[in-house]
């Protein structure tokens, strides 16, 4: 059974992969089917437009949202092709990592110029990095309780 961060790992690895043979500029939804492609292949259990069902105060919405890849039921990637990623999106991931109870979400843009400066890290109560390969965008609080960057 792989866990979280190998995981993450290979969407990584795939998501460059994407970006240098296909280039910016496509839609979301072509970069979606190619990217599940690729990580299918590399043996991980990849569910497209997953509908997750929100619970609140008595009222029940059996698809709240859908998520855009969810991998081995352990992480969510959210793709966006836009020319910059917002600080909402960031949120956005976060709000669904927390509905689904999903510990790790890749935010991964697609329509930058480089994989590097559109791919975006967000955790869900998840704090076993030390197998963690990957490093991107995560703030660690330092003892004064500031953030690193």
């Amino acid at each position: 059974m792989r866990d979280v961060e190998e995981i993450a790992t290979i969407a990584v690895d795939c998501g460059l992969m994407v970006h240098r043979e296909l280039g910016p500029g496509l839609l979301e939804t072509v970069y979606e089917v190619v990217l599940a492609h690729c990580l299918a292949e590399r043996g991980l259990e990849v569910v497209r437009q997953l509908p997750i069902s929100i619970r609140y105060r008595g009222l029940d919405l059996r698809e709240g949202f859908r998520a855009d890849i969810v991998v081995n039921g352990l992480l969510i990637i959210e793709i966006k092709s836009v020319e910059r990623v917002a600080p909402v999106h960031g949120k956005q991931l976060l709000t669904y990592l927390r509905l689904a109870k999903v510990p790790v979400g890749l935010l991964m843009n697609f329509g930058g110029a480089t994989f590097k400066e559109g791919l975006r890290r967000v955790v869900n109560d998840h704090t076993d990095f030390a197998s963690s390969r990957l490093r991107v965008n995560q703030n660690h609080r330092l003892p004064n309780g500031q953030r690193s960057r």
